[in-house]
């Protein structure tokens, strides 16, 4: 069999954020989310119920992300996994087309849901840890904001599809004024219905590159591996983090400003449809503008990695998402930032556009240069347990975002309360990286 080359090896890792980022760009925020909301009625029960079960989720992937990535270190094939992953992924996000508006069963709906985004984070994990393969250290900073930047122009590609063929307007008509795609039935929702199976679709396309051209970088065997032996590494990982006070301070710092990223994203397009009373079609338009600067800023961010290290544009991406976090509380029909609107007006609209694009460009920025940095702070010898180690940072509170807004909204009955609990989650992810050494720890 022919060499595959190293580039052919990148693009095809690649290819898995380019397929993946539908779940998130869909599915999580710009469509799927606002259609519950659409159904379910009001803004904040759909608030709350989009805030119980994706912690939920997060508890889930918490517990057992790092056994997982254990166990792959110690059986040594990862590509294995991503197959079992990817059938998750297809099967939670192809089952959303259940979601009829006339007899919606939401507990079985957002089993799917979560089942396809633990398959999403699951596949992540072991696609992440593939990252120092592919390149000297000094060049993963680049690989990274090349990939994250290619997987925002993909999910771009499939919201822009899902909002000119498929999904409906109030008169039943998509973006560009013509019925549904398929003849799908737009009293019934089918054309936002379809964002389910359009994702698992795109995921299955996007990820035939990935199969082909990434491989494990040493032979493995289908010997069983034992779970026990899994368990006995991490511990011992575990129990060494207090003396690697870097990595520890910088799983620390990244659980709270991913989960409070985590929340933006997730709730941003609930939010504008609640307090705006936006429609699906208007949060769709809103993610375009927040994917096209993540792409771009993620492709900058990574030059920035490069050039400076990761640590700086991690500080600079987290403190301009504090600040927008605060800022997205002062915008709603009433007001813009104290200053009284006639209901008419466009301003809040505006305003929640360029706080949406700031998110999308410090976001992408930030989740690109977070993988490079936990590259710089993780044991070579052991990158998959600790990407599992960095999932359980991002999701060991994971489920404290979603079910803080839970708390927070259902207390207060209000969405703009509700999402408050963010600014502190930002906040104490800054403050904790100032532990963190820009290269990390030295390992024998």
């Amino acid at each position: 069999m022919a060499e595959i080359s190293l580039r052919k090896k990148i693009w095809g890792w690649f290819f898995f954020d380019w397929a993946s980022q539908p779940y998130n760009t869909l599915l999580l925020t710009f469509i799927f989310g606002p259609y519950i909301k659409s159904i379910v009625g009001d803004g904040a029960e759909a608030q709350a119920l989009w805030g119980w079960y994706v912690g939920m989720a997060g508890l889930i992937i918490a517990f057992t992300a790092p056994v997982l990535g254990a166990i792959a270190d110690n059986s040594g094939n990862r590509v294995r996994w991503i197959w079992l992953f990817s059938a998750m992924y297809v099967v939670g996000s192809a089952g959303l087309w259940i979601a009829a508006p006339d007899a919606l069963n939401i507990n079985l709906v957002m089993t799917f849901f979560i089942v396809g985004l633990i398959g999403m984070e699951f596949a992540t994990i072991f696609t992440n840890s593939m990252l120092p393969d592919l390149g000297p250290r000094e060049e993963v900073g680049r690989i990274s904001g090349n990939g994250w930047a290619f997987g925002y122009i993909g999910g771009l590609i499939a919201l822009v599809i899902m909002l000119l063929c498929f999904a409906e307007q109030g008169n039943g008509k998509t973006l560009i004024g013509i019925d549904p795609l398929f003849g799908f039935d737009a009293e019934q929702r089918e054309g936002t219905r379809f964002v389910g199976p359009l994702t698992a679709i795109w995921f299955v396309l996007g990820m035939i590159p990935f199969f082909l051209w990434v491989k494990d970088p040493k032979q493995t065997t289908v010997s069983v591996f034992k779970i026990t032996d899994a368990l006995k590494s991490l511990r011992q990982t575990l129990s060494q983090l207090p003396s690697q006070r870097s990595l520890a301070a910088y799983l620390a710092s990244s659980m709270f400003y991913r989960d409070a990223l985590n929340g933006i994203f997730t709730f941003g397009g609930l939010y504008a449809a609640g307090v705006l009373e936006w429609s699906v079609v208007d949060t769709g338009i809103f993610g375009i503008l927040a994917i096209i600067t993540g792409a771009i800023f993620a492709w900058i961010g990574g030059r920035a990695d490069q050039k400076y290290g990761p640590k700086p544009v991690i500080a600079i991406c987290v403190l301009i998402l504090t600040v927008v976090a605060i800022l997205v509380v002062f915008v709603n029909r009433e007001s813009v930032f104290g200053i009284a609107v006639d209901e008419t007006s466009s301003l809040p609209d505006i305003a929640f556009y360029v706080l949406g694009g700031t998110i999308g460009a410090a976001g992408g920025a930030l989740q690109s240069a977070s993988r490079t940095m936990m590259v710089r702070q993780a044991n070579p010898e052991r990158m998959t347990e600790a990407f599992g180690l960095y999932a359980l940072a991002g999701k060991a509170t994971s489920f404290l975002a979603p079910f803080l807004i839970f708390f927070v909204t259902s207390a207060t009955g209000s969405q703009v309360l509700g999402i408050t609990p963010l600014i502190a989650l930002f906040l104490i992810g800054l403050v904790l990286l100032i532990w963190v050494k820009p290269d990390g720890e030295e390992y024998p």
